[in-house]
């Protein structure tokens, strides 16, 4: 019975999650069903959680504000709703949980933004195979077989 559960989890579970921190600005495009139709509705804030890991129960927070009033919204990473998650840029944080923020308003609220690059940490490069060398042959052998 559990395999059953756990080969479920697995096929719905989502492989291009991107890595979200908190203090992340990002927008979150979410499937909307209105009667018959369905469309795509952006909501773009900071990041102020993220829960559970990025495991199946895992989500994260986001807050805006708009019209002077302040939204957040919970998603979960696997949810099929979530067509996409955008990163537009990542402030300098201290801390996990950024709930502090819901007090503040206008500059109060301002962050110090970092490099994207420098908060999205860099993919490893392939290594690169070099042949080696033997105690029989010489760096200049292996270069001239080149």
């Amino acid at each position: 019975m559990t395999d059953k559960i756990k080969s479920f989890d697995n096929n719905n579970l989502k492989k291009d999650v991107p890595e979200i921190r908190s203090g992340m600005k990002i927008r979150v495009w979410q499937k909307v069903k209105e009667g018959d139709k369905e469309r795509l509705q952006a909501f773009e804030g900071i990041v102020i959680a993220v829960k559970h890991g990025r495991g199946k129960t895992g989500a994260f927070t986001v807050r805006k504000v708009s019209g002077g009033v302040g939204i957040e919204r919970i998603f979960p990473f696997h949810t099929p709703a979530i067509e996409k998650i955008e990163i537009l840029s990542q402030a300098k944080v201290r801390r996990a949980k950024l709930y502090y923020l819901r007090d503040r308003i206008g500059k109060q609220a301002k962050m110090k933004r970092v490099e994207l690059a420098e908060a999205v940490a860099p993919v490893a490069a392939p290594a690169v195979k070099t042949p080696e060398i033997t105690e029989n042959e010489s760096a200049e052998e292996i270069s001239s077989e080149k």
